[in-house]
């Protein structure tokens, strides 16, 4: 039988005071709820409770006590999934006062130090986006354990065999597009081994393509009309109906991708000249034309659903703390849920890219040409195969 959770209001030890009080103001600014305000503070209140009372001074509070606490309140009462992150925002909070110490660093073993170096080259001299570095991370981690066991003593070793066993061992791991990812990765990876002198062998040569029949696929891009259901299906009577429209807007509008979206500032939008400055792939940066319909939507969201925050990003959490999202998942779970909301399904890419699928295509078909299109899309070149699928020329002309 789980046990009663104490009041946050029992006696507190004194050394402990500050803490509490500045974690609870911390809350407030946030805009974290009563509820969720008072469950936490009850929480500190026990860990303070339990790290003093085991000989522990207040100011010496980690992650390794935190765990301690945890584990040993896990014996008694039933866990809550937000306890563990409750108490990682304490100790940032506390942090950012210098009340207690910095964290410790982490032991990292060798394999982790080899992708950690590598990500600060595809970082450093590659300029590749932080989330696509952590991708590269977390691929090039699972292949350096599996093929490498005994970590840089382990490359000698290396052959292509090994490396071509490693692929068709996880290829079929998820999906094609999947597949092409880890791929591309082990290729990056190895190319980065033999650049670096550490295998003698160019291996990423040897790493096999997966194919992925475009043409075959289901389709890549929405009709026009099935583009203004999305958008017509969208309740913009509430805070988050007002953000998630003005997301789609420039999503199926402007053609940005999830990244650029989740990334865009306030200060990136300047209303005189009517433009957008977009942070893109690989660093690079361009300023679009801002219509005046998705103009329009930004500054509902601004006026009636953006909550207000100290944060410069455009779209924030409509949950607090409110900042803004970590990454273009949250806006690809937006376009998902849009989509599924209207009732549109049956396509390839069921996300942020269909919209910029779509808008190519449906300026294809209006008559820009491949050059134009790519410019309002900003690639590298006109080959470039992220939002112009070889199926857009065949249905142009069917």
């Amino acid at each position: 039988m789980t046990q009663a959770r104490p009041s946050p209001v029992h006696s507190a030890h004194v050394g402990d005071e500050v803490e509490v009080h500045y974690y609870a103001a911390k809350m407030s600014n946030d805009g974290l709820g009563r509820q969720c305000t008072w469950r936490s503070l009850s929480l500190f209140r026990d860990l303070m409770d339990w790290h003093v009372g085991n000989g522990h001074a207040p100011q010496d509070l980690s992650e390794v006590y935190v765990d301690r606490f945890l584990e040993h309140r896990f014996k008694y009462w039933s866990p809550d999934t937000g306890d563990r992150s409750a108490l990682r925002r304490l100790l940032s909070a506390l942090r950012e006062e210098d009340l207690i110490p910095a964290a410790l660093p982490v032991e990292r073993t060798e394999h982790e130090q080899i992708v950690d170096v590598f990500a600060r080259y595809l970082s450093n001299e590659r300029g590749l986006a932080a989330s696509t570095v952590g991708s590269h991370k977390l691929l090039s981690l699972r292949f350096l354990r599996e093929v490498c066991p005994a970590g840089a003593d382990g490359f000698a070793a290396l052959t292509p065999e090994i490396v071509i066993g490693y692929v068709e061992r996880h290829a079929l791991d998820g999906s094609a597009d999947s597949g092409k990812a880890m791929c591309g990765v082990v290729r990056a990876f190895l190319r980065y081994l033999h650049l670096k002198g550490f295998i003698s062998t160019a291996l990423a040569d040897c790493v096999p393509s997966i194919r992925r029949w475009r043409l075959a696929s289901l389709p890549t891009f929405l009709p026009p009309e099935k583009v203004q259901r999305v958008l017509d299906a969208r309740d913009r009577t509430t805070a988050m109906g007002h953000r998630d429209y003005a997301v789609l807007m420039i999503l199926a509008k402007l053609g940005l991708r999830a990244s650029e979206v989740a990334t865009l500032n306030l200060d990136d939008i300047d209303w005189q000249s009517g433009t957008i400055l977009v942070h893109g792939k690989g660093r690079r940066q361009a300023t679009v034309p801002l219509r005046h319909d998705v103009g329009t939507a930004i500054v509902a969201y601004i006026r009636h659903g953006r909550p207000a925050s100290a944060c410069r990003r455009v779209f924030l959490r409509t949950l607090a703390p409110h900042v803004g999202f970590a990454s273009g998942c949250a806006i690809t779970m937006i376009a998902k849920q849009a989509l599924e909301r209207a009732g549109i399904d049956g396509y390839a890419h069921h996300g942020a890219h269909l919209f910029r699928h779509s808008l190519a295509t449906d300026l294809l078909r209006s008559g820009a040409s491949f050059a134009e299109i790519g410019q309002l899309l900003r690639h590298r070149s006109i080959d470039s195969k992220g939002s112009m699928p070889s199926s857009i020329s065949r249905s142009c002309v069917n």
